[in-house]
């Protein structure tokens, strides 16, 4: 019977590991703590435009949107632009933070003030 709860500890502990890392939080580290530029999106953006941008940005390697689920920190407020500023600004962070990959056919728009809130932090 003892075995049981380790099992279950085990387990809890599993799925508690695996649940983290769907959520996958963009936390800036010590490389890119320096750096003054985001990408969000542009607010006149039609709803088209920031759905295919989520589409991209999500299906590029080296970008992971899973900050992005429900129950995952960037998810809330559940709204199309919030989910296209941060996965344009994970593809903009993931391939070198240089104007062109804000662009996003005119709908990206550089940051200067840090975009975080709550528990959704922007790289």
């Amino acid at each position: 019977m003892a075995a049981i709860p380790a099992v279950s500890s085990a387990l809890a502990l599993v799925l508690l590991l695996v649940i983290a890392s769907e959520c996958s939080v963009s936390i800036a580290n010590e490389q890119n703590a320096g750096h003054t530029t985001w990408c969000v999106a542009k607010p006149s953006s039609d709803d088209n435009t920031l759905l295919n941008n989520i589409h991209f940005s999500c299906s590029q390697p080296h970008v992971d949107c899973g900050t992005l689920q429900k129950g995952c920190p960037c998810n809330i407020p559940d709204t199309l632009i919030n989910h296209a500023s941060v996965a344009m600004n994970l593809y903009y962070q993931a391939y070198g933070r240089n104007p062109w990959n804000c662009h996003f056919g005119g709908s990206g728009l550089l940051a200067f003030t840090n975009p975080s809130y709550g528990s959704c932090i922007y790289s």
